[in-house]
């Protein structure tokens, strides 16, 4: 059980997010195919924890624990799956012991990438179900300040109600592009 704190977006976290990734690029070599800004953090305009959110995506995950070393010299923890399947996690805290960055590193086609990518660019395109979700994480941290997993669990109906709302989305986007003649 961890403090929840979350505060109002801060335009940095993108230049951050960019430094972040370039060291993590360079960590992991031509393992990493893709670093992608995840979490509320890449999302404008709304309160979040102050954490970075890195979702790496690698063509085998197996090769990533042959990188965890140089992941560990830029003061990552190694956690493992983590209680995800498939996935490589990884978390960076500052001096003062608060958490700052995490890491999650999935091959291209495992579901939470699908998932995570869809729900930011959802909110992104959205501002008005961004800034709910942005009212219910403040509500959340108010009702549950000293109980993280609280906090989290209070977010799942909506996050799952994001998601299906952006599957749609997105089959309404593809069938936009597709070409009538």
């Amino acid at each position: 059980m961890g403090k929840v704190q979350v505060v109002p977006h801060n335009p940095i976290w993108r230049s951050l997010f960019e430094q972040e990734a370039r060291q993590i690029s360079t960590a992991l070599g031509s393992i990493a195919k893709e670093i992608h800004h995840i979490g509320s953090t890449a999302i404008p305009d709304i309160y979040a924890k102050p954490i970075i959110d890195f979702l790496v995506i690698v063509k085998a995950i197996s090769a990533v624990d042959k990188k965890s070393s140089d992941i560990a010299l830029l003061n990552y923890e190694t956690m493992g799956e983590y209680g995800i399947p498939g996935r490589r996690y990884f978390r960076k805290a500052n001096r003062d012991g608060v958490r700052t960055h995490h890491l999650h590193a999935f091959e291209r086609d495992a579901e939470p990438v699908k998932r995570h990518l869809l729900f930011r660019d959802y909110l992104i395109a959205h501002p008005e179900a961004a800034q709910q979700y942005s009212n219910l994480k403040r509500k959340l941290a108010k009702q549950y300040p000293m109980d993280s997993r609280a906090y989290t669990a209070g977010k799942d109906k909506f996050v799952k109600d994001i998601v299906l709302a952006a599957e749609c989305w997105q089959k309404q986007q593809a069938s936009l592009d597709v070409d009538v003649f």
